[in-house]
Order: structure tokens, then C-alpha cells, then sequence
């Protein structure tokens, strides 16, 4: 999976990184243990169960302040709503009332809803629950972008997709010059990607998860940032965690 570098350009890239770490502390602060040549390499999925179920659909994913779900009971179209976890981590239906429904998984919150209607409304009544907005799960985009900010993720969104939410590049942005920063079993790790090469097909433009963060760094900059940027797909490394 690597490849053989010389030690002294070891050494080089991990005191690019350091300076990396200086020039970044917006970043969310931590050293960066793994760095990828976005080329040959990608960043693997976060470790939190939150992270991984609000993309793959899996039933793993535990609801949060703000998340929009939609709740129907068939056969019953009057109790097809759609509603908003609020910030005490309830929702409010028809008959019901409010419902806690924070911190519970997506069949946790079937069942749940199932016994209410069962106990004094309904019989036998088959409820499902459809996520629509993932909107406790938060990626921030930084640096050269039109609107850099924190901004919610609502569904399946990819690096290309998420500076398109930032109404695009600043246009003094560097292409080549976009760092994702994640967080992946207790590590911070980077990838460089260019987006020529994602618009061009190039190289798959990847999925983001809850708490990622995108740089994009500024074109003829003479930050340690930029020194990292440059260094990486001339040397065309990856490091094992350090």
C-alpha cells in the first residue's frame, strides 16, 4: 500500500506537517498522523457510528438536534408528517404528542412510535421512519471559498458538491491546493486533492462526513499550508501514522 521513501524526505514531510499544524490551527486543532496523496490514495470513513449511518443508510444512525425525519403510518395518511428534531431532542405528532426521539436509531424510533399508536389508537400499525435531512451533522469549509462557514450536511455530499454549498471558489483560490481534513479512529488525517482532476473524473470525488473540514488555500500563498500542498504530489507519498 505505501511506498519507499528516503528518509530524509521523510523527515521533510513531517516537518511540513508541523508547520501544517501552525499555520492551521483553525482547523480544529491535533496533529495530522496520516497524509495522502489524494492520487493514488483516499481517506477512509470516520469511525462514529453517527458519521457512517447518515450516509450508507445504515441502521446505526442516531438522531440529532435539527435532523428532519418524516414519519407516515400506512394506510393512515393523516399521521404522515414531516417534522424537525428540536434542540431538547423531541418531535411532536398527531395524537401522540411529543416523542423524544434524540439520541435513538431509526428502527429504535419505529418501534418507539409503533407502541404509542399501538397502545390506545391503532391496531397493528406499521409506521416507518425516512430521514430527510441529516442536519446534525456538520462539515466546515475554510479558506479561499466564496462563503466559508459551518453548514449542515442534508444527504449524501461530496467535496465538489460542498464547495458548490460555499457558492463556489474565491478566485484566488489554488485548484490543486484543497485539503480535507478527518478525523479516523482517534487520528487526524489529510488528503490534497486537485479540482481539476475531480471535475475532470480523474480522481472520485470523495463523500464527506459529519465534522470533516475543507481548506482551500489560496493561490501564490507562502504559507506552511502551501509548503505541505506542493510537497505532497511532487513527492507522492503515503505515510504511515507518525
Amino acid at each position: 500500500m505505501g511506498t519507499a521513501v528516503k528518509p530524509h524526505l521523510q523527515n521533510l514531510l513531517f516537518a511540513l506537517c508541523l508547520l501544517t499544524l501552525a499555520a492551521c490551527s483553525s482547523t480544529g486543532g491535533g496533529g495530522v498522523h496520516e497524509v495522502v496523496a489524494a492520487g493514488g490514495h483516499s481517506l477512509p470513513a470516520p469511525d462514529t457510528t453517527n458519521a457512517v449511518g447518515a450516509y450508507e443508510g445504515t441502521s446505526e444512525y442516531r438522531l440529532g438536534a435539527n435532523d428532519q425525519v418524516e414519519i407516515s403510518v400506512f394506510g393512515v395518511e393523516e399521521l404522515t408528517k414531516t417534522v424537525r428534531v428540536n434542540s431538547n431532542g423531541q418531535v411532536s405528532l398527531p395524537l401522540i404528542g411529543s416523542i423524544s426521539a434524540g439520541g435513538m436509531t431509526i428502527p429504535e424510533l419505529e418501534r418507539e412510535l409503533t407502541r404509542r399508536y399501538s397502545d390506545s389508537y391503532l391496531q397493528n400499525p406499521q409506521v416507518t421512519v425516512f430521514v430527510k435531512e441529516f442536519a446534525s451533522q456538520r462539515i466546515t469549509l475554510e479558506g479561499a471559498v466564496r462563503q466559508p462557514g459551518i453548514y449542515p450536511l442534508t444527504g449524501r455530499t461530496t467535496l465538489l458538491q460542498s464547495i458548490a454549498i460555499a457558492q463556489g471558489l474565491d478566485p484566488l483560490a489554488d485548484l490543486g491546493g484543497v485539503v480535507l481534513f478527518r478525523q479516523v479512529d482517534g487520528k487526524k488525517m489529510a488528503a490534497v486533492y486537485d479540482i481539476r482532476e475531480l471535475r475532470k473524473g480523474k480522481v472520485e470525488d470523495p463523500l464527506l462526513y459529519g465534522e470533516d473540514i475543507v481548506v482551500v488555500e489560496q493561490s501564490g500563498s507562502k504559507t506552511a499550508l502551501r509548503r505541505f500542498i506542493e510537497s505532497v504530489p511532487a513527492v507522492g507519498l503515503f505515510m504511515a501514522p507518525f
